[in-house]
């Protein structure tokens, strides 16, 4: 009877995600130095995004360091509480949901994975210090009345040299926001996390790699997408989850597929076409899926007609031919 009332909810879950309304269309929404604009908002919605993740930052000195430093005069505006709160009241005000996702930055951009301490005293500084930076947000979560709060971004080591704390973060957050939760997960991190039956979306940086091609076709990288799947939904029936993508994209640089985590500066060939197959095949493939909840492209500045165009081998979309792709496939999904 328990198997089959699990099921039961199983399904009932996914068919709620599989709806095309139901999925999250989201873009990554990067902080700035200023406030957001009733115009910059109206690029948001031209491609028909219904949520945009909002992300204020803690910084740390280096991997070793115990303590972030967050909300302070010396971030961005819109790092800080202010300027989140004033970036979620506006993109409310247009009808786009929030996914509010505080995250951390090591200096020089360490990997945050291997953030670790190496005494009891300074894993202890770490969580309260930790602790300290999201229960800010999740007040301001509970406060404006965001949909969704992420508790952490791709924080392997602390989780698994530290699980009880982890459980017990939760608990506080959810004392404080009544909304829903994930956590976003490496791509080569997800499986492992040990928390997922206490939140409500498997979150996952989608990061995969799917083709090792220059420029890859859209049939060829829907293909690299076939083992990922079949990993991903097994963990998604596992937990009674659906998957979230916390975060991806692809960079216009040739070989984009391969190492799509890769933020080189060195790789500097421009490849509009590789950024638009890569898109277009996570489009096709993903998207259908009962169990796979949507996502948030990585990543869209708030100053949106001064970044990105045809001579950018960034990750964001903006002002290239992948913004079209993406604006005709969410306007699909609206449809």
């Amino acid at each position: 009877m328990k198997f089959i009332l699990k099921v039961a909810l199983c399904i009932c879950l996914f068919q709620s995600c599989s709806s095309k309304s139901q999925k999250i269309n989201g873009i990554s929404f990067v902080a700035a130095g200023e406030p957001t604009t009733q115009a910059q908002i109206e690029k948001v919605k031209n491609v028909h995004a219904n949520y945009a993740a909002v992300m204020p930052f803690a910084f740390i000195r280096n991997l070793e360091a115990p303590t972030l430093f967050f909300n302070t005069e010396r971030q961005w505006y819109g790092e800080r509480r202010e300027g989140v709160k004033q970036y979620v009241e506006s993109l409310h005000a247009n009808g786009i949901k929030v996914m509010l996702k505080p995250q951390i930055w090591i200096w020089r951009g360490e990997f945050t994975g291997y953030l670790k301490m190496a005494t009891e005293k300074e894993w202890q500084t770490l969580e309260n210090s930790y602790r300290e930076f999201i229960l800010l947000y999740a007040e301001l979560a509970a406060e404006t009345d965001v949909n969704l709060f992420c508790i952490g971004t791709e924080l392997e080591q602390f989780i698994v040299h530290r699980p009880e704390y982890w459980n017990n973060l939760i608990t506080e957050v959810k004392e404080i926001y009544k909304g829903k939760l994930t956590y976003a997960a490496n791509w080569d991190e997800y499986k492992r996390v040990p928390f997922w039956k206490q939140l409500d979306y498997i979150g996952v940086d989608a990061y995969f790699p799917v083709s090792e091609e220059k420029t890859p076709k859209i049939v060829d990288a829907q293909r690299g997408w076939q083992p990922w799947k079949i990993e991903m939904q097994k963990v998604s029936e596992a937990h009674g989850k659906p998957i979230l993508f916390t975060e991806y994209g692809y960079r216009s640089v040739d070989f984009a597929g391969k190492e799509p985590w890769k933020s080189d500066r060195d790789m500097i060939e421009v490849n509009l076409t590789a950024q638009v197959n890569l898109t277009q095949a996570l489009f096709n493939e993903m998207y259908h899926e009962p169990w796979f909840a949507g996502g948030f492209i990585w990543k869209w500045f708030i100053a949106h007609d001064k970044v990105g165009g045809p001579e950018n081998s960034q990750f964001t979309p903006q002002n290239k031919p992948a913004e079209e792709t993406i604006k005709n496939f969410f306007k699909h999904l609206k449809d």
